[in-house]
């Protein structure tokens, strides 16, 4: 979620290769050197794809020959960055996926990149496993990867660009509530990043699934969610109105 104030990014831990065999993995991975440059990279897909492509990012990326390699770290721009993520993406579903297709896994992934460089904006990018990617605008302020339909609503409703960070890492939290109780998929401990405008200094914490501000906001939601329900007209045509 980009807003004037800041950047909030939030990833759940769940993984699953059927419903049989669930596990945990950070999908939120982060760059931090205060005063220089904050980045956060939120990962979906095939976890093998992704862990090699960030693999092949921290060992230095070469976008064109002859040019020195790059990382995450010595990129000059944010722009930059997520050529680079997309270039390791695109190599290795390249390179993985003849053998994988062969035994009928799917090799799709994907990525999220925000962040600041120094004497740079603030962006967020949404990287496709072919390796181009999107950038975040004003009209949608947010992208999402992974489980998409459950959470959207709420942030499509609720978000705009003018939003408080506050107040939109609040719906962020609540759109992992609403999808977690439609997704086994979908589950805690979330990893979450923080970024004020031009700060260049994040906030990292991890929201495990005994938090106190997430269980008490996820049981004022459902309450929320109950007590407008009941205060919606009936239908006239059931208790005999014309």
């Amino acid at each position: 979620m980009l807003v004037e104030e800041g950047l909030a990014m939030i990833a759940d831990t769940r993984t699953n290769a059927g419903v049989d065999n669930i596990s945990s993995y950070r999908k939120l991975h982060v760059v931090n050197q205060p005063g220089e440059r904050v980045l956060g990279v939120c990962t979906a897909g095939n976890l093998s794809v992704t862990q090699t492509a960030l693999a092949m990012v921290r060992d230095g990326v070469h976008l064109h020959v002859g040019e020195p390699s790059e990382t995450l770290e010595t990129a000059p721009t944010l722009f930059r960055c997520a050529q680079l993520l997309g270039h390791a993406l695109r190599e290795t579903r390249l390179s993985i996926a003849p053998a994988m297709e062969a035994d009928s896994l799917n090799t799709s992934a994907s990525m999220l990149l925000g962040g600041q460089i120094a004497g740079g904006e603030m962006g967020l990018y949404l990287i496709y496993s072919q390796g181009n990617f999107i950038e975040c605008g004003l009209d949608t302020p947010y992208l999402q990867i992974g489980e998409l339909k459950y959470g959207k609503p709420i942030l499509q409703s609720g978000l705009s660009s003018d939003t408080p960070l506050s107040t939109a890492i609040k719906l962020g939290l609540i759109s992992f509530s609403t999808t977690m109780r439609c997704n086994v998929g979908v589950g805690s401990p979330f990893d979450m990043l923080t970024l004020r405008r031009d700060y260049l200094s994040g906030d990292e914490r991890r929201i495990d699934k005994d938090d106190a501000y997430f269980t008490d906001l996820h049981e004022q939601w459902t309450r929320a969610q109950t007590a407008a329900r009941r205060s919606m007209p009936e239908p006239p045509w059931m208790n005999g109105q014309v």
